[in-house]
């Protein structure tokens, strides 16, 4: 049986685990109840009724956070000649070409984002073992193979994150720190909770989110109560 310190046990008396709660206060539990002395993220997990086996049902993309991540994503961009200087110029944290994906090989993997332009990719290509397993490919469907490299920085920068439905049919999102307070995180709540609506697949049959749950960086989970969201589309 799992043993969990004395904190976590405190704040876990302050929520019903039989219970689902209105979205509105299942956020100002998740802020409550962290018991980390540092500002703890917040995650969001959706339960979709979707096969991720089938290919139209592999659901991914990306999307903008209005009020940020709390976060500054190490980017790195694939790129060469010009295209290199303007993603240094962009603020990219490391820009390379061979170099690059050779450091990669060897082993490095200290960053959060990556992007290349489309010429890049037939050497990106080489890394698929590495990055694929860790969801760090750049890839069109989340904006990250691009030609447009200063938008997609300033992006990602920005809040930009990326989403995907494992294969038990889970989304796993981060929404921004404790300290954002409930107001910010549901605006970033409400942006995802559009984007997953808009994402269901159109053979997608029954209950699309099953279920929803909140919690920060070594918090208990707070269960939330998914017709409590008015958000239509």
């Amino acid at each position: 049986m799992a043993k969990y310190g004395k904190k976590y046990s405190e704040m876990s008396k302050l929520i019903d685990k039989n219970a689902s709660y209105a979205i509105e206060e299942a956020m100002e539990l998740v802020c409550k109840t962290s018991p980390s002395k540092f500002d703890a993220t917040v995650e969001v997990a959706f339960r979709l009724g979707v096969d991720p086996r089938q290919a139209d049902q592999q659901i991914r993309g990306a999307v903008g956070l209005p009020s940020g991540t709390g976060k500054n994503p190490v980017v790195i961009v694939f790129a060469k000649g010009d295209k290199a200087k303007e993603a240094e110029a962009a603020g990219a944290d490391f820009v390379g070409d061979s170099d690059l994906v050779n450091k990669i090989q060897q082993g490095w993997l200290d960053f959060d984002v990556a992007v290349a332009t489309p010429d890049m990719m037939p050497e990106v290509g080489k890394l698929g073992k590495i990055l694929g397993p860790r969801s760090l490919m750049p890839t069109p469907k989340v904006g990250t193979v691009t030609a447009d490299v200063t938008k997609a920085i300033t992006e990602i920068k920005a809040g930009k994150v990326e989403y995907r439905v494992d294969k038990a049919g889970n989304v796993h999102l981060l929404i921004g720190k404790v300290s954002f307070g409930a107001e910010k995180l549901m605006a970033n709540f409400n942006t995802i909770y559009e984007v997953i609506l808009r994402s269901k697949p159109s053979t997608s049959k029954g209950i699309y989110i099953k279920n929803i749950a909140l919690a920060s960086t070594m918090g208990p989970g707070v269960r939330v109560a998914t017709d409590s969201i008015t958000i239509k589309i």
